[in-house]
């Protein structure tokens, strides 16, 4: 169980220890000659949504797995709504709701009984499910499908009954793996509604994701990870301020890279170009927004600075594997 050892969150303030849900210290995990992650360490407190980041091969996948006792690391120490993992990850997991990255939902059984099975996973009653699954249907917005087979479904219902299913045991925890990754924007909409409701009610949620506007929109605090290392941590609108000017211009058009280098570097606090983007950080853009007025041959976006602009400054622009 939780001990009185002293807790700290991404940011380093301390917490109390009888709200922290789940606690990461110094996390390693080697696969051959690889550290997939290196001396990862944070803590959740009860009632945020923790957004963990990070490129394809961050290490975020292997975190999850390894906080949920599915593979053992090679040091450190998790512990996971008060019971220390691995030794205990059976008793943890009892009280955490997982979404993985992919549906594993059995084709074979209907919607009703896909939650009615993984219920009793958890030993819960049958008259305590009966009760539970219109609750979770309603929620899913799947009441109308009970009794459908999960080849029906589309990909946006099949995401919302994973979802729903993680929820069965009333979990203190919920982890969700990248949970609307290849969703259409209406399906994606419907699921950040039902985590956000599911925020309000108090509950903690662990969310790695590679859509920005998805932390932007779900998270309180963020933990970015490179190559296994935490590389920053902070509530969002903290992290933007320390790390990236406030206005962005994305100047575009067949003239943009030869504005983006003779007006662009003398004019921008920042400047990078990706493709045929010139993308120009400033502290205060009227002095390039005036520039590009007379400029023809070129168009312009300008916009407040995003998470997606702190993840390429932090990460970079390279693409991974």
């Amino acid at each position: 169980m939780a001990t009185a050892v002293e807790h700290h969150d991404v940011a380093g303030r301390a917490i109390d220890p009888r709200d922290v849900v789940l606690r990461v210290s110094g996390l390693r995990k080697r696969y051959g000659d690889l550290d997939v992650v290196r001396g990862l360490s944070f803590a959740i407190r009860r009632g945020d949504c923790f957004g963990l980041l990070g490129p394809n091969g961050a290490g975020k996948t292997t975190t999850l797995r390894c906080c949920l006792g599915l593979i053992d690391p090679d040091g450190g120490e998790i512990e996971m709504v008060g019971e220390p993992v691995p030794k205990a990850a059976r008793e943890a997991r009892i009280r955490v709701g997982v979404v993985p990255q992919m549906d594993n939902l059995d084709p074979d059984f209907t919607v009703r009984e896909n939650l009615l099975i993984y219920g009793g996973y958890f030993g819960l009653p049958r008259p305590v499910l009966e009760e539970r699954i219109p609750q979770l249907l309603d929620f899913a917005g799947l009441a109308g499908k009970r009794d459908a087979g999960i080849r029906t479904l589309s990909g946006g219902m099949k995401r919302r009954l994973t979802l729903a299913r993680a929820l069965v045991n009333d979990p203190e925890l919920l982890i969700l793996d990248e949970p609307t990754t290849g969703l259409d924007p209406q399906a994606r909409h419907l699921i950040w509604d039902g985590l956000r409701h599911l925020m309000s009610l108090g509950k903690t949620i662990l969310l790695t994701t590679h859509f920005m506007d998805e932390a932007e929109r779900l998270a309180t605090r963020l933990a970015v990870i490179d190559r296994g290392v935490l590389i920053a941590s902070d509530t969002p609108r903290a992290l933007l301020a320390q790390h990236v000017e406030p206005e962005v211009i994305e100047v575009y058009g067949d003239e943009a890279k030869a504005w983006a280098d003779i007006h662009g570097r003398r004019l921008a606090k920042r400047l990078e170009v990706a493709g045929e983007t010139a993308f120009c950080y400033a502290l205060d853009a009227q002095p390039m927004l005036t520039d590009l007025a007379t400029r023809a041959g070129v168009r312009y976006l300008h916009r407040p600075a995003n998470l997606e602009d702190l993840f390429i400054k932090l990460t970079g622009r390279e693409l991974r594997d």
